[in-house]
This record gives structure tokens, sequence and C-alpha cells, in this order.
């Protein structure tokens, strides 16, 4: 078997509602969604879900190769890489190639890649993540009944613009979790998309801490800030959690080693291998790790087969437009299915016939870090209740345009 080739594709997720963080909003509720297939002299091909930046000068590292060798192809395209670096959306694209080598791998075996990887059990346990900064109380109230209503028992808010207003959506979503679970109590986390400096965490944390019992602060600083993370640990009573944005084993040794990080993330977008390696180094500290992202497949297969998995983050409870998963929500936990491979069907019909393609990010983007970001020095409650309608005319562009026609890279 060998690969002969990749399409790529870009579909998106709809969300129906206000999706961001501390960083900006997007008010259309649309997220693109890149998709990478891996084709071989076979006929089998793999799915990746992930971007495509300078993929053929990685691909060129596994053209013509076994796609079974998965880790020794991870490593050559790692190496392909070499002068310029592998950091940032460089890095997404070899996750994206190494996880459709695994969904490749996998189904040659003709066995879903949880148990080909180990794992025993098909159930990853999940907390709900609804991207939820930009909802009134009445909608958050509603979204996380919705979350509720699969067994979820646990939930990360975003926030950190406002003490008082992050109090309160932190109640609001406890007292619903309360109810549905019976009177037992839930687990509350907050990310804040490195929004703050150290000291502003440390304070806004305490603050929160009086009435709040929180599972975790997330992403309180700058993710390469060892010490910063660390200070902010011993600051507060709640772990600290980073590295979705981490590129690399290179970049967390060093957090690892500062004592920086409680909770080790890690983004579904850098791919299975890098997830595995990842998973290692931090059980070699005692650490537990938790997947991150919207279509984090390839992870919760790799989760099932590790010793130190925590929780893995659940965002939209419906897959991207054209994509068809094997697993479902039951009882708090995400359930993986049977079919070969990750279990993912692309239904390219409908994706070509959406016409979505990807569009650069606008200034009010939360891809986009704010000017202002980690000096701020008044709460900023009433701007981030005002910037769905403020930013709405400039994304509705976006929207628009992701809806020309595109059609799929060949090679």
């Amino acid at each position: 078997m060998r690969i002969t080739g990749y399409r790529t594709l870009t579909t998106v997720q709809q969300w129906g509602r206000p999706v961001g963080d501390a960083n900006g909003i997007l008010p259309h509720g649309v997220t693109t969604v890149p998709i990478v297939i891996v084709e071989t002299d076979e006929g089998i091909s793999g799915v990746g879900l992930g971007p495509a930046v300078e993929i053929e000068a990685i691909f060129a590292a596994i053209e013509g190769e076994d796609p079974r060798a998965v880790t020794t192809l991870y490593d050559r395209m790692l190496r392909q890489t070499f002068k310029a670096g592998h950091g940032g959306p460089v890095f997404g694209t070899v996750g994206a190639l190494d996880t459709a080598l695994w969904d490749i791998k996998a189904q040659v075996a003709g066995e879903p890649l949880w148990r080909l990887l180990g794992g025993r059990d098909r159930h990853v346990p999940a907390y709900a993540s609804g991207l939820d900064i930009g909802l009134s109380d009445d909608e958050l109230v509603a979204e996380y009944e919705v979350y509720a209503g699969y067994g979820l028992r646990a939930a990360k808010l975003k926030g950190g613009l406002d003490i008082e207003r992050d109090r309160q959506r932190l109640a609001l979503v406890r007292d619903v979790l309360t109810e549905a679970g019976h009177g037992r109590r839930p687990g509350l986390m907050l990310d804040v998309n490195e929004a703050w400096s150290r000291k502003q965490a440390v304070r806004h944390v305490c603050e929160l801490e009086r009435t709040v019992d929180l599972v975790w602060i997330e992403e309180p600083v700058r993710r390469w800030d060892a010490e910063g993370l660390a200070a902010v640990g011993r600051g507060v009573r709640a772990a600290v959690a980073s590295g979705e944005n981490l590129t690399g084993l290179e970049q967390y040794r060093p957090l690892i080693g500062a004592g920086a990080l409680d909770i080790v993330q890690s983004a579904a977008v850098w791919g299975v291998t890098h997830f595995l390696r990842v998973a290692a180094l931090a059980h070699a500290h005692d650490l537990p790790v938790s997947p991150i992202g919207n279509s984090p497949i390839g992870l919760l297969h790799a989760a099932t087969s590790i010793p130190n998995h925590l929780v893995s983050e659940l965002q939209d409870l419906r897959p991207p437009v054209g994509l068809d998963v094997d697993l479902h929500i039951a009882d708090g936990a995400f359930v993986l299915g049977d079919a070969p491979g990750l279990g993912i069907r692309v239904d390219e019909a409908t994706i070509l016939a959406a016409g979505h393609r990807p569009g650069n990010p606008s200034a009010d983007s939360p891809n986009v870090r704010p000017e202002r970001a980690g000096l701020r020095l008044l709460a900023e409650a009433d701007d981030a209740a005002a910037a769905p309608a403020l930013r709405v005319e400039s994304l509705l562009a976006d929207a628009v345009a992701a809806h020309q026609d595109a059609a799929p890279v060949r090679r």
C-alpha cells in the first residue's frame, strides 16, 4: 500500500447562534472546518480535520510511502519543515495528515481507531463548552439545559472581561447543572483565552473563588509564559489548564518543568501522534490531559488508550456540514462506534454544493488578539454585550464570502 495523493475541502460548523471568547465574537455563528483527505493506491482514503498550509512541501515527505508507518511518517513531516519551523498552521497541516494516516491504518486493520490503539472502553468523558460569551443570560441557560439533557455535568464558560459578569454566568450554569444532577455539585471551568496579565489573573480568579468553586482556569496568561502560569497557579485554588496552542513537545517541556500546568491540554488540530506524545510526557509528571476542539475525533479515539485522560471538550452537538461521524453523546460522554478507522464519512457533494471557502479573519474575530488584551484597567462587560450588534456588518460580509463557490484541491 502506498500514499498517492491528497484532496482538500472546506466546510463549516453552523452553530445557529453567536460564538466567541474574550478576544472577539462571531455573531453569525459560522466557523470554517478545513478537511484533508489522503489517498492510497488501494482505494482507501483517510480523513484529517485541519489546515493545508504548505501542504505540497509537507506531503512530499510521505508521498509514495506506506501509510501504516504513521509515527515514522510523522517525524518525516516534522523534518520536512526543519528550516522554517513547524509552528502554527504548518503544525496543523502535519496534524491533519497524521490523523488521516491513522484513519487509513485502522481501516486497513478493519478496526475502529480506538480499538487499534489499545482502548478498552469506547466511552470518553466530556464537558460542555459553548463558546458562549456572546449569549444573553436566557440564551446561556437554554444552551446548557440542552447539554445537561445529554448527561453533561461539567461546563467551561468563556469569560475574562468582567468579574461580576463571569460570576453571574457561572452561577446560572451551576444552577442548571445542579438541578439536572439532582443536587450534585457540577464541575465549572472558566476560559479567558490569554486575556489577562499575571496579577489580573490572580485578582480575578480569587474574587470569583469567594462564591464559585472553579475546577480550572484556562489560559489565564500567554501560552508560553511558564513563570506567569506558575505564579497564577500559586495564587489561586483552581487548577491551571493550558496547552491547546502549543505546537511540539519542546513547547510543553519548559511549562511542565516550571510547574506551570495542572491540566495539560492538546488541540485536535495538531493530530493523534502529537497528542499521544504529549500524554506520555504529562503522564511522566503525574499530570492529566484533556483534548480540546470542536471536532476532536482522532483525539477521542486516542484518549481511550492512555492512562491519564481526564475529560474531553464537547462544543457543538452537531457535526460540521457534510460530515457524518460514528459517535454519539450519552450519559455525559462521547460514545465511539465500531466503524473502521475514525468513522468519518465525508459527503463531498453536499460540501461542494454549499460552496464554502475559508476567508481571512476580521479584526473582531476570536482569532485576532485585541490591541488592549492584558492591558485593560476596567471591566468591559458593556462592550462585550454590545459586540454582536457592532460586529454584524463586517462579519456578515465574511459569511457571504464563505458561501462562494470553491473546488477541492487535488494532487
